[in-house]
């Protein structure tokens, strides 16, 4: 283990699914190292974890590969993708990267309960989930649950649609994550996705966050057609001032600041106190090394390299919130409205991973349990009752 780069001439392939902005990433590597070249191999998100897995159980293994939850539990107990605590420590990465950030990026040897053990990974740009609005059609960001409740009923009543929704695919669970993570208890719901022994996702928060999908549908503050939307063409149509109001990351800021420009306004679920949010969901694009590496040494430096300020800009550029969460940005409009929420989420360990984390099948039950919850198809207990048996069978109950 060194955190010296050699001077010889050296290859590494990095393996990644479309989204992130690698090749940018590479470029500003490579250029403080001109030795260095990283050769990307881009599959898309759908096809990766299958790939990855073979991939790196081959011959021609990537040196670098982003990090995928679905893959890892199996790479991680083959011993296929390296512990990094040697460089972690080496190059201090826990005050370099949040420390939220790098829980879910560490496990157990048998990958099945996260934020304990060896670290497998580190981010390389990070996201937020929260509110998009717009000013147009709300004035000014609600600053309680009951205030955003509030807000959609008066948009309905001026016969407008409130909340876009794309339940189709994530989009049902991540509003219902947003929802989770102001009702309910912040720890328990960590614990769950962790893969804590004994953890449970039946409990009385999650019971008041479904809930209160199923009145919202009921209320008619989603569109009628939600189970049968995409996430991007939930995305077009509150960009195109289909709605007041749509919840997603902020890997749709460009999109919607190319179409309202300054109507567009951000904020995170608003919680029931109104005391500002502490806590957000959100994931990062992460990057592991592959045990079977020649160059583990000049991985662990680009690893490095992605906390660096110079890295921060051009996740930023990129679309998402940088690792360095101190970078000076000079963000303004809308994106400087996501960065103001999230810099103090991120800097109090407040970002919490997605429910689809928690077992290899979940999102098969989230997607559709909340299509379920939202026609009144299925109960809130059957549908977290669901979730809890898919938990179950991946930890043991």
């Amino acid at each position: 283990m060194s955190t010296t780069i050699p001077s010889d001439p050296v290859t590494l392939t990095l393996a990644y699914s479309n989204d992130p902005p690698t090749q940018t990433l590479i470029d500003g590597f490579t250029k403080k190292h001109p030795n260095v070249t990283i050769k990307p191999q881009m599959t898309p998100f759908n096809d990766y974890i299958k790939s990855i897995k073979l991939a790196m159980s081959g011959d021609a293994a990537p040196d670098i590969a982003q990090y995928n939850p679905g893959a890892m539990n199996s790479l991680v107990p083959a011993g296929l993708i390296l512990d990094l605590g040697p460089w972690a420590k080496a190059y201090g990465w826990t005050t370099k990267f949040p420390p939220s950030t790098l829980e879910i990026l560490s496990s157990d040897k048998s990958a099945k309960q996260f934020g304990t053990g060896g670290l497998y990974a580190v981010p390389g740009g990070l996201s937020v989930v929260g509110v998009y609005y717009n000013k147009k059609m709300v004035k000014e960001a609600p600053k309680t649950l009951a205030e955003f409740e509030a807000a959609m009923q008066k948009v309905k009543d001026s016969g407008q649609t409130p909340l876009m929704l794309g339940a189709l695919q994530v989009g049902g669970f991540h509003l219902w994550n947003a929802l989770l993570n102001v009702t309910g208890n912040v720890a328990d719901y960590r614990s769950w996705v962790y893969g804590k022994p004994g953890a449970t996702i039946e409990n009385d928060g999650a019971r008041k966050a479904t809930q209160m999908m199923a009145d919202w549908a009921k209320k008619g503050f989603f569109p009628a057609s939600a189970s049968a939307t995409a996430d991007a063409d939930a995305l077009a149509s509150f960009a195109k001032g289909k709605s007041a109001f749509l919840v997603t990351g902020n890997w749709g800021a460009t999109a919607v600041e190319k179409e309202l420009g300054d109507d567009a306004g951000f904020f995170l679920m608003p919680t029931p106190s109104g005391e500002p949010a502490k806590v957000a969901s959100g994931a990062s694009v992460a990057y592991a090394i592959s045990a079977k590496s020649k160059h583990p040494n000049v991985a662990a430096a680009f690893l490095d390299y992605l906390s660096s300020p110079e890295a921060a800009k051009i996740e930023f550029d990129g679309g998402f919130m940088p690792v360095d969460t101190k970078a000076e940005l000079g963000a303004e409009g809308l994106r400087g409205e996501i960065a103001e929420v999230f810099t103090p989420v991120a800097q109090s360990n407040g970002i919490v991973p997605f429910p689809d984390y928690a077992s290899p099948g979940m999102i098969d039950k989230l997607t559709p349990g909340i299509q379920g919850v939202i026609s009144g198809k299925t109960s809130v207990d059957d549908y977290l009752k669901s979730l809890q048996e898919s938990w179950d069978g991946h930890h043991g109950s």
